[in-house]
């Protein structure tokens, strides 16, 4: 059996399923649901008219151009891990149609519902891949018929059991918006930086509002502050890179030296609270931007549309110079003020020394 897992390059391990098509998902997800989103953003904020009319009618649904894209979220995620397990040609081909029914099926929680299955239905089309010969017939058909099946028995458990872990973050937060703030910011912070998809986790709880905004404030915290507190060792292109990139660059120098990542994780349970009980920071757009941060400024655009959105939708009166202060308060001026700070302290102590944190 080993070495037949070997030949079919199954890899039955955390970092196969939790890091490479964990990560692999969050990439889906960007190129269907949050691109889908910003396009529907700027032809309503920009008046473009080709962005806002209707462009297809399907089953009497009507889509925009960024509503064509964030219908295709299902497929996009199941595709790239796909990708991300090294499928063949015939069994990533066939995920489009497994990534459809799991999302489709797990309704509001299908991210998660795409994971588990989209894993299950490739490493089954790898077993039978070029076993027989009618590959081209065998290989779909055990890909498509085992996702399908497998959406029908347990894409909607699974998508409701994320929504209620998500619902339930959602709610305590706002229930208790100082502890919550701080534990929501840390943890999705250091996911973040960890070699995990921080913007996955949050697709598949469906995270939005103020648990949202707290996420927000983590990731910024993590990405901003290590941008700053390490510019002397890595100048202008660490800070871009780590700033607008990811902090996930410092993953070997937190191995090798913990302690670098004390102010970050300090700072994300400063700003985590402030953004909810002060600024009551909001990340109302697509859930996947929660666990962005400054990448590619993807979780303030997140905020921005869920601004836009809620104005539409009479939930919000208009966007204020408040709102646009505490968004640029936690995402950009508190981590790279309060983060240096802390290092300063860290250093001081002799648990940080020059070079730690070059990249």
């Amino acid at each position: 059996m080993k070495e037949f897992l070997k030949r079919k390059d199954i890899e039955i391990s955390l970092k196969r399923y939790g890091i490479d098509a964990l990560g692999a998902m969050a990439q889906g997800l960007f190129c269907s649901l949050l691109i889908g989103t910003i396009i529907n953003t700027i032809g309503t904020q920009f008046h473009v008219p080709f962005l806002t009319k209707t462009v297809a009618t399907i089953a009497g649904t009507e889509y925009t151009v960024g509503g064509l894209a964030t219908a295709m979220s299902g497929p996009a995620m199941a595709v790239a891990i796909g990708y991300a397990l090294k499928c063949p040609p015939l069994v990533l081909f066939s995920m489009i149609t497994v990534g459809f029914a799991a999302n489709a099926l797990g309704g509001a929680g299908g991210p998660l519902a795409v994971l588990f299955i989209a894993i299950l239905s490739a490493e089954l089309g790898k077993m039978i891949s070029k076993e027989t010969k009618v590959d081209i017939l065998v290989t779909p058909l055990v890909t498509i018929g085992s996702g399908i099946f497998l959406s029908w028995l347990i894409a909607p458990p699974l998508g409701k059991a994320a929504m209620w872990v998500g619902n339930l973050i959602m709610w305590a937060t706002e229930l208790q918006p100082f502890l919550m703030g701080i534990l929501v910011s840390v943890l999705v912070g250091m996911a973040l930086t960890l070699p995990i998809s921080s913007a996955a986790i949050c697709a598949a709880f469906g995270l939005t509002g103020l648990a949202a905004g707290a996420a927000v404030a983590g990731c910024c915290a993590q990405m901003i502050g290590f941008a700053v507190i390490s510019f002397k060792e890595n100048k202008w292109g660490g800070l871009i890179s780590q700033g607008i990139g990811t902090s996930m660059l410092q993953m070997g120098n937190i191995v090798k030296n913990p302690r670098v990542w004390i102010a970050p994780i300090l700072t994300s349970a400063i700003t985590g609270p402030i953004a909810t009980c002060l600024f009551r920071l909001r990340m109302n757009g697509a859930p996947v931007s929660a666990g962005m941060g400054t990448c590619g400024l993807v979780g303030q655009i997140g905020v921005y549309t869920g601004w836009v959105q809620d104005v539409a939708l009479g939930t919000k009166d208009a966007i204020t110079a408040f709102d646009w202060i505490g968004l640029l308060m936690i995402s950009f001026v508190l981590p790279a003020v309060i983060t240096p700070l802390i290092h300063m302290g860290v250093r001081r102590l002799g648990w940080v020394k020059d070079g730690d944190l070059k990249l």
